[in-house]
């Protein structure tokens, strides 16, 4: 199974008022284990890079001036992207971008379907806890200790550490998952464990069986384990 788990960096929040993305970074999942293959690009966002954007991002008009548009790069990234799913911390905000830079070049846009919201299960997970990517990386004991600047390359990296620990650890499938189809070999997508061919045995000994028993007795004949 392929994953994209990307991130990018805009010069504020809104495309509809004139805002572009100005960095995307991403990293290849494959089983959920990084092959090593990233997409990184700065754009020049052909605007002026808003003085609050500069400070979170360390991303200055010079710097970008002699960088591609985003045009130059839209079919490059579809390309890397594919159909993979996309892992996204807050997708709803980069998904906007993406399909708004997409969409003034008359370029497919992403389905909404095809993106993870790595924020929505992280609240699912821990209702009512703090929920950024910082948060989480303390959450997990992730070094993010070099993340002074937002930057879409190495957030991408965080975030796919803190994905993996999202649903279940580096190795969810407990690598069943080995060969390049998605599936262990000889096993299909839908591979379950069967039943051992003999059972285990008792673990309880006779001894406890006995003081459970003795302990059920003095709860009365109306306990809930006497009448069932």
């Amino acid at each position: 199974m392929r994953e994209i788990v990307l991130d990018t960096e805009t010069t504020g929040f809104d495309p509809e008022q004139g805002d572009r993305i100005v960095e995307i970074g991403a990293v290849e999942l494959w089983n959920h284990v990084a092959t090593g293959q990233t997409f990184h690009k700065y754009i020049n966002p052909e605007r002026g890079m808003p003085q609050e954007a500069f400070e979170v991002h360390g991303l200055g008009d010079d710097f970008l001036r002699d960088k591609p548009v985003f045009a130059q790069i839209a079919d490059e990234f579809l390309t890397f992207v594919g159909d993979a799913k996309i892992v996204i911390h807050n997708a709803a905000f980069d998904m906007k971008f993406l399909n708004a830079e997409l969409g003034w070049l008359k370029k497919p846009q992403l389905p909404w379907e095809q993106a993870v919201d790595t924020l929505a299960i992280a609240r699912a997970k821990f209702p009512g806890s703090p929920a950024s990517l910082d948060a989480l990386c303390r959450r997990f004991a992730i070094d993010n200790s070099s993340r002074t600047l937002h930057g879409a390359l190495l957030d991408s990296e965080i975030l796919a550490e803190v994905y993996l620990e999202l649903i279940g650890g580096k190795q969810p499938d407990f690598a069943l998952s080995t060969d390049t189809s998605g599936a262990a070999a000889g096993q299909s997508d839908n591979w379950r464990p069967r039943p051992r061919p003999t059972p285990l045995p008792p673990r309880i000994t006779e001894k406890e069986k006995a003081a459970h028993a003795a302990f059920v007795d003095a709860l009365g004949e109306n306990a809930l384990w006497s009448r069932l």
